[in-house]
């Protein structure tokens, strides 16, 4: 399984998963993975700690993304590599985020993560929450 780099500002990490398509990879800007190396090397986080990328029930539209470091990988995770940067989902999640692009915004109009998914139906203003 091969990362692919679109263009110069993203990479398309394909989710292993049976029957899916380019359509259903996970897109990680280059903005959010040198953000998510920034963050590892200013809070002296191990190189090998993986980026958690997840979804759990609630939020004010159903659902909300979670976003972490974890030290290992669990039984039940797709390990996706991001240019060296191990991302961990959860088979449940990767339910809801296949095709979805994670970017960082740095903006006037805010700074963090963003999570742009094609599978959500609904979405509340803060921009964590979603619904299918």
């Amino acid at each position: 399984m091969s990362v692919a780099i679109l263009g110069t500002d993203q990479l398309s990490i394909p989710t292993s998963v049976t029957g899916a398509g380019a359509d259903d990879n996970i897109i990680v800007t280059m903005k959010a993975l040198q953000e998510v190396k920034k963050i590892k090397s200013s809070n002296n986080i191990a190189d090998d700690f993986g980026l958690r990328l997840g979804v759990k029930g609630g939020g004010c539209s159903g659902m909300s993304y979670t976003l972490g470091f974890d030290a290992a990988s669990r039984e039940s995770d797709l390990v996706l590599d991001a240019d060296g940067v191990n991302v961990f989902i959860d088979s449940k999640s990767m339910f809801y985020l296949m095709g979805m692009t994670l970017d960082f915004s740095d903006g006037l109009m805010g700074k963090g993560f963003t999570f742009n998914n094609p599978n959500a139906t609904k979405t509340c203003g803060c921009g964590s929450s979603f619904g299918v």
